[in-house]
């Protein structure tokens, strides 16, 4: 290999150092702003969970109960414990409500029965807790991203010191690239 040719893929190697570096301190940053956003949302919220002997713990279902119980007393923090909330108790207590039903089929029902004021009042009821459900699953999906945006962080960091000790090797370290010595 020519010394012109390793110089070019020196150049290179500083290039992709410094462009790794770069994304994967994005990535750190888009990490820690989402978990922190989301985190700072929750919290404001105040939601607490039933505490592992309550009654409203107690009557779901087994498999709502069992996701619901790791968190039991805890308050919410964070995009798991957002996602159990909507899934395995909101989501519970609106099946109820309903009689099973979703919020748009007891919305036509009480388009059909204008003069229904308890039909009227259970599709309020619904799209309150779909609406909130809806907002703690988007928590819960940006506090997602930002876990991946971590993980890519990690791999980009690996990347970047892989890269950077094959710069450090190139320049350093290769037979052939330091200038000779005349005898």
């Amino acid at each position: 290999m020519t010394a012109d040719i390793r110089w070019r893929i020196i150049v290179l190697q500083v290039i992709l150092v410094v462009a790794l570096a770069f994304t994967s301190g994005f990535c750190y940053w888009a990490a820690n702003f989402t978990h922190s956003y989301v985190h700072n949302e929750l919290v404001s919220q105040q939601i607490t969970f039933p505490t592992a002997n309550s009654a409203s713990l107690k009557a779901l279902p087994a498999a709502d109960a069992s996701a619901m119980l790791p968190y039991a007393g805890q308050q919410m923090q964070n995009g798991d414990q957002a996602k159990a909330w909507a899934d395995h108790y909101i989501a519970v207590h609106l099946r109820e409500i309903g009689g099973g039903k979703t919020y748009s089929q007891v919305s036509a029902l009480s388009m059909a029965q204008p003069q229904n004021t308890a039909l009227a009042n259970e599709v309020q009821t619904l799209f309150r807790g779909e609406t909130l459900r809806g907002l703690l699953l988007n928590a819960w999906g940006w506090w997602t991203v930002g876990t991946y945006a971590l993980y890519a962080a990690v791999i980009l960091t690996v990347a970047t010191v892989a890269v950077f000790l094959a710069l450090v090797y190139e320049v350093f370290l290769a037979p052939g690239l330091r200038p000779r010595k005349s005898a």
